[in-house]
């Protein structure tokens, strides 16, 4: 099969609508494909997003979660929708198609191919702080920072995507947290959340950018634990122990 046919088929569910003129497939994830596209009357380059979440309720959550929050922010180091495609019936409304700013490659791509200087690790990670520094201030925590989710650009840009796990700080749910042990990327995972501490604060994303920093400055992952076990024994050996005050703040049986 060629490559043409080989992108036709990959495209044959795409619907995206006529505006658009679809160039690439760019990424592809659990629910989601992301393809780029050419918007027709003004020549712009996007990223089109299509999801379908509608087979499972817990994808329906992170879809508007998703929409929620990034039609809400406006800040150049956070991805922006800036459009959605509407769906021409209600019959037809079985994805989601949005259009985002076109981002040429992610973190973890770069940190698999290249070594990245002081400079360039100091301008990414002074980028991603100010992403952060902006949600923290509206009071919602990302919890699934990692390399994959750090857009990047040409000319160094950094835009912080995926906020299907966010959530806002204030949020009070005993499960919560539980659930986010099981989604979350674990590498990138503070204790806490594997601990399944009854709350848990903006810290957790703080600790996930120590990790991706520490990841761009030796190239490759600072604790890649293969299980729950072992993520927490190479944390342990970095760290230390812990005291028993934070010992007994565990609460989980397990």
């Amino acid at each position: 099969m060629s490559g043409s046919q080989q992108l036709n088929s990959r495209l044959k569910n795409f619907n995206a609508g006529d505006q658009y003129e679809i160039i690439d497939v760019v990424g592809e994830g659990a629910y989601g494909v992301v393809c780029s596209a050419i918007h027709r009357p003004t020549g712009q380059k996007v990223a089109i997003k299509k999801i379908t979440p509608f087979d499972h309720s817990m994808f329906c959550l992170r879809t508007l979660r998703e929409i929620k929050l990034l039609r809400y922010f406006n800040h150049e180091n956070i991805i922006s929708i800036l459009d959605i495609v509407k769906p021409r019936t209600v019959e037809e409304f079985t994805e989601v198609y949005l259009i985002q700013e076109l981002m040429e490659t992610d973190m973890h791509r770069v940190i698999r191919t290249q070594d990245l200087s002081d400079d360039h690790c100091q301008y990414f990670i002074y980028q991603t702080l100010r992403a952060l520094k902006a949600m923290h201030s509206a009071n919602v925590l990302h919890r699934d920072l990692k390399p994959s989710n750090l857009l990047l650009n040409a000319n160094c840009d950094l835009k912080i995507c995926d906020f299907g796990l966010a959530r806002s700080a204030n949020f009070s749910d005993e499960n919560s947290g539980f659930m986010t042990e099981y989604v979350a990327t674990r590498w990138y995972r503070a204790p806490e959340i594997m601990l399944t501490f009854k709350e848990y604060t903006k810290a957790i994303d703080v600790w996930s950018v120590g990790c991706i920093l520490a990841e761009m400055l030796s190239g490759k992952p600072l604790f890649p634990g293969r299980d729950y076990h072992h993520q927490l024994t190479l944390i342990l050996d970095v760290l230390g122990t812990p005291t028993m005050e934070d010992f007994y703040g565990i609460k989980s049986r397990r």
